[in-house]
């Protein structure tokens, strides 16, 4: 027996959850049986522990878009047991059970060795935040970022706070954009060297080009905020776009493209090819700042996500909140 977060529908089509025990044999079929240490609280695992439903597709449910831990047993050579991986998409979570379980069951294709130097613990406060974070700043690095500040917009969430975190440690000046001033200390903590209130970049586009400040920038929020910021990138800079939070319409011209030459790169942590994923993580292990890990994390075990569910989508939680499903 081992204890998982369920999510389940009555009959009436309400949505509950509740931790519960369960056995082996009632996880999905897969290659890889995984002894779970630690998940996290992202923004989809919201929408599935929500009163609506939101992503979960079959009931009875596990949520938990990723987790890490050990192998505990392998159909696969590539995983014996004892090994130590990290899972970050593939849907888990949603279409397939996820991480809020002491046990796990997945295909051994979604998996990715845990690089030396990294915890269970410490890959989980990196999160699928914390890896979109990463291959948001490799895909800058890829097209070269511009001398002047780079922008973090939604920096206080879970993937601003570990690209502020990524960006300051390689070296560069961080504006990190926040709506809540009492995170700024937080934001500073984590490296970054100006602190923008939301408002300054909330406002309807009026001009699709403005002055030329950002050498780069990491959007978390998309929406409004991203068509404002198209319009104050340096020539040929480059915005990475990883979210929805502000909505998917994208209120912009064609201008910002045309005479700036603005790059707009879309980055989808979802379904990454295997090299992608083991680069990427390889590259948090050597250029994430353990030692400001701590400031992000936020501990939780199961019995709490019921209500951090709620407060992520609220947009209540700062930093990643990291769960010890075993505590």
């Amino acid at each position: 027996m081992f204890k998982a977060l369920i999510v389940d529908k009555d009959e009436a089509g309400k949505t509950h959850a509740a931790v519960q025990d369960l056995t082996l044999d009632q996880l999905p079929a897969g290659d890889v049986t995984v002894a779970v240490d630690y998940s996290t609280v992202n923004y989809k695992d919201g929408l599935c522990i929500g009163p609506g439903g939101g992503l979960v597709r079959n009931y009875p449910h596990v949520p938990g878009i990723d987790f890490a831990g050990v192998v505990d047993a392998s159909d696969d050579p590539r995983y014996a047991p004892g090994y130590k991986v990290v899972l970050t998409g593939w849907r888990v979570g949603e279409a397939h059970w996820g991480g809020y379980a002491q046990k796990a069951r997945v295909k051994a294709d979604w998996l990715v060795p845990l690089p030396d130097g990294l915890s269970t613990r410490q890959a989980m406060a990196v999160g699928t935040a914390g890896f979109t974070a990463m291959l948001a700043v490799m895909a800058l690095e890829d097209q070269g970022i511009k001398d002047g500040p780079v922008l973090v917009t939604g920096a206080a969430g879970g993937v601003g706070s570990v690209a502020t975190a990524i960006l300051a440690k390689l070296g560069y000046q961080v504006a990190a954009v926040t709506g809540r001033p009492e995170t700024a200390d937080y934001l500073r903590a984590l490296g970054a060297t100006q602190i923008v209130a939301r408002e300054e970049l909330s406002e309807t586009v009026k001009r699709p080009l403005e002055g030329e400040t950002w050498g780069g920038c990491v959007d978390a929020v998309g929406g409004a905020m991203l068509a404002r910021v198209l319009g104050q990138m340096q020539y040929g800079a480059s915005v990475a776009a990883v979210g929805l939070a502000g909505g998917a319409n994208l209120p912009a011209t064609v201008i910002p493209f045309l005479l700036r030459g603005v790059n707009l790169l879309g980055i989808d942590s979802v379904m990454q090819p295997y090299d992608n994923r083991v680069r990427a993580w390889a590259r948090i292990a050597k250029d994430l700042p353990t030692d400001r890990l701590e400031a992000m994390i936020q501990p939780a075990v199961l019995s709490d996500l019921p209500q951090l569910g709620a407060d992520i989508l609220a947009g209540q939680v700062k930093g990643r909140v990291v769960v010890d499903v075993n505590a």
